[in-house]
């Protein structure tokens, strides 16, 4: 009888001790993010008056201590001194701060100038510093002209007209062999090239037998 006794006291402290610390956790306060938006949001960014970022989103979040925003997905419009669009990009998500000093996107990233260069990673950053957009993994590079380059490393300014890839680059170029011959013509002078022109064959000379 005494063992009964003492094994259900046992199990009436053992299960008192696990109904305590539940209850100890679910009155635990938890974090909240200070701003959540879970529906279409549109943040203009501006640098003095000239707006400088145009961010649209379907889900941003900002955790209290800091001003860094994480917005899933991101599509940004860029906009030069000048007040036109430099270029635009897209991701799956992306992390900003209130001060515009940076951009990172991650996944499925896709930027593109008006011209028409085009460039897809993994991970791009954008530092207002230095108005530089770079990467240190595997990008892959569309052209103006349609050439592709893929290859390691990337970076370039914000307008993705001067732009070059660190290592491990191979490449695709269309009309390959007209435009080096284009080149070649250019940095001949035109009288070389009029020397240059071969001349005609000679006239074969017919002869009479007497």
């Amino acid at each position: 009888m005494q063992k009964i006794l003492l094994i259900s006291g046992i199990i009436w402290i053992f299960v008192s001790c696990t109904k305590t610390e539940e209850d100890s956790v679910a009155w635990e306060p938890k974090e909240h993010p200070v701003m959540l938006f879970s529906d279409t949001t549109v943040l203009d960014l501006y640098e003095g008056d000239r707006l400088a970022w145009k961010v649209k989103t379907a889900y941003l979040e900002r955790w209290g201590g800091s001003d860094s925003i994480f917005v899933k997905p991101i599509f940004a419009d860029i906009y030069d001194s000048l007040g036109e669009k430099a270029a635009f990009l897209r991701a799956d998500s992306g992390n900003l701060n209130m001060r515009m000093t940076y951009v990172r996107a991650y996944g499925r990233v896709y930027a593109l100038s008006p011209k028409g260069a085009a460039v897809r990673a993994d991970y791009l950053l954008w530092l207002k510093s230095d108005d530089k957009i770079r990467t240190d993994g595997p990008v892959r590079v569309v052209g103006e002209t349609g050439d592709v380059l893929q290859g390691i490393g990337f970076e370039s300014d914000s307008k993705l007209e001067n732009w070059s890839i660190r290592s491990k680059v191979t490449g695709i170029f269309q009309d390959a062999a007209k435009r080096l011959k284009e080149e070649d013509s250019k940095l001949i002078p035109p009288e070389e090239a009029q020397d240059q022109t071969p001349a005609p064959p000679p006239e074969e000379s017919s002869s009479s037998t007497p």
